[in-house]
């Protein structure tokens, strides 16, 4: 079955995954979802992850992160831009996640970061996804 949306996918897996308060998630790789991951591990909503080689094919491993283990240190993500739907926004208008205690992904022109990060070097991008 092809996935129209990976990345919504890769959302959906780590959402269900918390909520089942499993130890880790086995995610397929491509360049977009490991530097998520990277900025999810940068930003303390993940403990860490790793890059697997399973059967010839390559995945990330993610393991979670959960406070006094028992509720998820994600309490939600959700993706914004869908492929029918794509969000852009400039630097001047990127909107807050829960009054600053949520961060927004964005792709930029300088890469993938979060939205307080394209804020500050003034530039825009496509808003992937929000977590808080």
């Amino acid at each position: 079955m092809s996935v129209s949306d990976p990345v919504a996918d890769m959302l959906t897996k780590i959402r269900n995954a918390g909520m089942a308060k499993h130890e880790k998630v086995d995610i397929p790789t491509s360049k977009l979802k490991l530097e998520i991951v990277k900025i999810l591990k940068t930003e303390g909503y993940i403990k860490n992850f790793k890059k697997v080689n399973q059967e010839g094919a390559n995945t990330i491993r993610v393991f979670l992160k959960y406070d006094d283990l028992t509720s998820p240190v994600i309490h939600g993500i959700e993706k914004v831009s869908k492929p029918g739907r794509r969000v852009y926004t400039g630097y001047k208008g990127m909107p807050r996640v829960y009054n600053g205690y949520g961060i927004l992904i964005v792709s930029t022109s300088m890469g993938v970061t979060t939205g307080k990060k394209a804020a500050e070097k003034k530039v825009g991008g496509e808003i992937i996804c929000t977590v808080w």
